[in-house]
């Protein structure tokens, strides 16, 4: 069903002399006050604030919950969840990082072995100590190996690809295992795979760690073939592994999955303590958070290690429960340092992309990945035209380098759900740790970073507009002044609404993460001579007002103020200033701060004109939003009065003042006459609103006056599109008071 926006109440125009021509958004040429320079693009279509915070809620980020201060449509609009705050102290914190400085290693895990030489035995005894693996499949492997000679093990980097054919071999009984460079030529591989005679029966056993192998000289099946004859001469054998994007050619290789992380940690554990030990450490709340991870195996024996250093008190609890975030940090250093070779630039532009789009459509995270990647590589060589291919990229293979998943779920449009295939990290904590890294580990990146998210920002689709948002928060947690500068006050001083509306989201998003003085940032901009800021602050204040009611309610105020005080004539800008002025104070009415806002609106209600216009204009606004933003779903503030009514509690009185106080005035009458009588046609269709309102209306007449108005309009508002008026108009006749 497509929701129709209502036409909201406006606040009484501000007193002056006639208004611009200009479009709304723009900036009078000749006035310096209203924004910064010109923009070349023409102005775009607004958005009110209320569909605008629809579209955040729908497109954020699973690390940020801005909806702490949103309504629950079906609920209370009582006091927020405590979870959020502790989301966000949780993000804010995976942000800025681990506090200590710890000398981890992942020794026994090396990314290659680019050396030749003989394995110790020492080091395959410690293994064979701690190796788990399903038996059936580890012996169906050795079966094939004692019969090939050869085997190639296809899989993602630290999965136990090297351990596991070490082990192979090992149980094979071999004398020596023996590790070939892994740069030898695949047609080298028979040659490389010989050596003396051995003075043992034992046979001797060879390993090729992440062989290297290009479109141009790749792994053919001639290859194994050639060496396979050679290894049966000499009684030897070979396992080969590869990553999950080497170039084969009528190769098949055996695909590696790593056995589950709880084995893992069990078996390295047992191999270094007692059994009471091993199942005191398993219990610990920490370890069964850190198996929940995706942690690769490689930080799992150091984990390992260090439980085991922990259970005899060399480690504390802090640093076991610090020892997750920081071997993601390692891992997220290892991805931006690798050389090209290892880590393609594309695919490192791919992971910011997905840092940025976790949880969002794959296609559309490869797509801006690729635009990331043309300003990277703009970046590196300004001289040289950037290339993207077209073809040649493999989701899944993507997907293991970035340890991510993917998966169906729907995808909230402005047609309603579409399901898209979607790709998340592993760990919901990569996305904030990769941005930072990037952001303040390798500034050279930055100018492209930053035109990627202007790029983003102009983008038509809310998700995207909305990611770009949430990528900058983060930025702005780990270093602000940076972000405000080279990011958020050009979007805010931007003619173009949606680049404002970035902004606004920013802002509100960076202090959702914890970034401190963001509401200083807004009381500051709610009073700037810049027109824009003072726009983008009165929009950022209506989400992050609910925590902050009052704080926010005198930010808008003042603005009111402001424009009724301002000498220069009032102009198209001015108008949806005030415009956004009474949606603030709608979103405020409509959150979990709602009582709290109730009861300030009322306390100022009289102060003066420009916060009585306001207030009335906001509350009439709130008037027309219904539940699920249906045509005929019950109105929230109906409903909010329902329940109030029912405990007894002071908003059902403030709700009627209102009621009363903008049907009886002249800036807001009509207005809130064409609200009511939505909620009587709602009404009809609707029987626990008629008895909602039915027991409102009452309250709504206290003079004679207000007893014509509300009868006049029970009386002769017609039915929708022109029928007559519906029966349910009769009944709620009787209701009113006689005077």
């Amino acid at each position: 069903m497509t929701v129709q926006e209502p036409q909201a109440a406006v606040p009484a125009a501000p007193p002056g002399g006639a208004g611009s021509t200009t479009e709304p958004g723009d900036a009078a040429p000749d006035d310096t006050r209203k924004g910064g320079a010109e923009e070349s693009e023409e102005p775009d279509q607004a958005q009110n604030a209320w569909s605008a915070r629809r579209d955040l809620f729908d497109h954020s980020p699973r690390t940020m919950d801005v909806s702490g201060g949103s309504v629950d449509f079906g609920g209370s609009f009582g006091g927020g969840d405590t979870s959020v705050a502790n989301r966000a102290h949780v993000t804010g914190d995976v942000i800025m990082g681990s506090k200590t400085v710890h000398n981890w290693t992942f020794s026994g895990f090396s990314t290659a072995a680019s050396v030749s030489g003989e394995i110790p035995q020492t080091t395959l005894d410690r293994l064979a100590d701690s190796f788990v693996a399903d038996p059936t499949v580890i012996g169906g492997l050795e079966d094939r190996l004692r019969r090939e000679r050869v085997l190639v093990l296809s899989g993602a980097r630290f999965t136990g690809r090297r351990t596991t054919a070490l082990m192979l071999l090992h149980r094979l009984g071999v004398a020596s295992v023996h590790a070939l460079d892994r740069d030898t030529a695949p047609g080298a591989l028979a040659e490389r795979s010989t050596g003396t005679a051995a003075d043992t029966p034992r046979p001797r056993g060879y390993v090729v760690c992440d062989l290297v192998t290009r479109r141009g000289n790749p792994l053919r099946e001639p290859h194994l073939l050639a060496a396979r004859d050679r290894l049966a001469e000499q009684d030897a054998y070979l396992v080969v592994t590869v990553g999950p994007t080497a170039a084969l050619e009528d190769v098949q290789p055996v695909h590696w999955q790593p056995p589950a992380a709880e084995d893992v940690l069990a078996a390295h554990l047992r191999a270094r303590t007692d059994e009471a030990t091993k199942a005191r450490l398993l219990g610990l709340p920490d370890v069964k958070e850190f198996l929940g991870r995706g942690h690769q195996l490689r930080e799992i024996a150091a984990y390992a290690r260090l439980l085991v250093r922990h259970a005899a008190g060399e480690i504390t609890e802090e640093a076991v429960a610090q020892f997750s975030l920081v071997s993601l940090e390692n891992q997220v250093q290892e991805w931006f340092e690798e050389d090209e070779h290892t880590v393609h630039l594309r695919d490192k532009a791919f992971l910011v992309a997905l840092a940025a789009f976790d949880g969002g459509p794959y296609a559309l995270t490869a797509e801006l990945g690729d635009l990331l990647y043309h300003f990277l590589q703009k970046t590196e060589n300004p001289s040289r035209a950037p290339e993207v291919p077209v073809f040649g990229t493999h989701i899944g293979k993507r997907l293991q380098l970035a340890r991510a998943e993917r998966y169906q779920e729907d995808e909230n449009t402005e047609w309603g759900p579409v399901t898209q295939t979607k790709a998340a990290f592993l760990d919901e904590r990569v996305s904030l740790v990769l941005l930072r890294e990037v952001w303040t580990g390798h500034p050279s990146a930055r100018p492209a970073l930053v035109e990627w998210l202007r790029r983003l920002a102009d983008d038509g689709r809310p998700l995207v507009r909305t990611r770009a948002a949430s990528t900058v928060a983060v930025l702005a947690r780990t270093d602000l002044p940076s972000a405000m500068a080279l990011v958020i006050e050009p979007w805010a001083r931007s003619k173009r609404f949606r680049h404002r509306l970035v902004a606004v989201n920013s802002l509100a998003f960076a202090h959702a993460v914890g970034t401190p003085n963001v509401p200083r940032i807004l009381g500051d901009w709610t009073r700037h001579d810049d027109r824009r800021l003072r726009w983008v602050g009165t929009r950022a204040y209506a989400l992050i007002g609910p925590e902050r009611p009052e704080q926010a309610l005198t930010a808008l105020r003042g603005a009111a103020r402001r424009l009724y005080t301002d000498t220069a004539a009032p102009d198209d800008f001015d108008r949806q200033m005030a415009e956004e002025l009474a949606e603030a104070v709608e979103l405020l009415l409509l959150s979990t701060a709602a009582a709290e806002v109730l009861a300030e609106l009322r306390a100022h209600l009289d102060d003066d004109r420009p916060v009585r216009d306001l207030t009335l204009a906001g509350f009439v606004n709130a008037c027309r939003r219904t539940e699920d933003d249906e045509r005929h779903g019950t109105p929230l503030v109906l409903d909010w009065y329902t329940r109030a009514s029912t405990e007894d509690l002071p908003s059902a009185h403030g709700i009627a003042h209102l009621w009363r106080e903008a049907l009886g005035d002249p800036h807001t009458t009509r207005h809130a006459l064409a609200a009511l009588r939505d909620w009587v046609l709602i009404s009809d269709r609707s029987t626990a609103a008629e008895w909602s309102l039915a027991a409102l209306l009452p309250q709504l007449v206290t003079t004679p006056t207000e007893h014509a108005r509300l009868s006049h309009l029970l009386r002769t508002m017609p039915g929708e599109d022109g029928n007559p008026p519906p029966d349910v108009a009769a009944r709620l006749l009787t209701t009113l008071p006689t005077h």
